[in-house]
């Protein structure tokens, strides 16, 4: 079997075998990725082939420095946010109400577990599963999400916020199902 610097380098030769051999290397993880960011399979299968398309054109831009993963996972994440960029997905809001929002305490949150929260986190609509992933997952500051979808740093963090409560209000909801089922 080739090293990935080898399958790398035939895929820049143009071989369609270790694009293949690439492809079939990262899809399954990266489509998880998409998944994060997309409202359906549908959408996150375009995603992905979006994604790789770029990963195959921009391929020459990878230097060996850092995960290769990594890369392509970043990909595929500003692919998702290109798609969903559009300004009707991003609430605005003014810095008052941001920094109210962002005081709210949501331990609940903070303690779930990750299969737990991406159980509930497809639910959320777009733009709020944008930012919340992006900070919450991806690792991102609020600074930088903010350029990333072309918002301001307050409507970042009220995003996260309602979010957040959104998803504490659903993780309260599956908890007291498992209580009455229990009980």
């Amino acid at each position: 079997m080739e090293s990935l610097p080898d399958i790398i380098q035939d895929c820049l030769a143009g071989d369609t075998n270790a694009q293949e051999l690439l492809y079939n290397k990262y899809s399954g993880r990266m489509y998880g990725v998409c998944l994060q960011y997309s409202e359906n399979y549908d959408d996150a299968k375009d995603i992905l082939q979006e994604g790789f398309i770029k990963v195959f054109t921009n391929l020459h831009q990878f230097k060996g420095k850092g995960s290769f993963e990594g890369w392509i996972r970043r990909i595929m994440v500003n692919t998702a946010l290109e798609k969903y960029r559009d300004k009707h997905y991003l609430n605005r809001v003014d810095e008052d109400e941001a920094e109210k929002l962002e005081k709210a305490d949501y331990n609940v949150i903070d303690e779930m577990s990750a299969r737990d929260l991406m159980k509930v986190i497809q639910e959320l609509s777009p733009k709020y599963r944008m930012v919340f992933n992006l900070f919450a997952i991806e690792g991102y500051s609020h600074k930088e999400i903010s350029a990333l979808l072309e918002i301001s740093e307050g409507t970042s963090k009220s995003n996260l916020s309602r979010a957040r409560a959104i998803l504490q209000e659903k993780l309260a909801n599956y908890n007291r199902n498992i209580r009455n089922q229990v009980s």
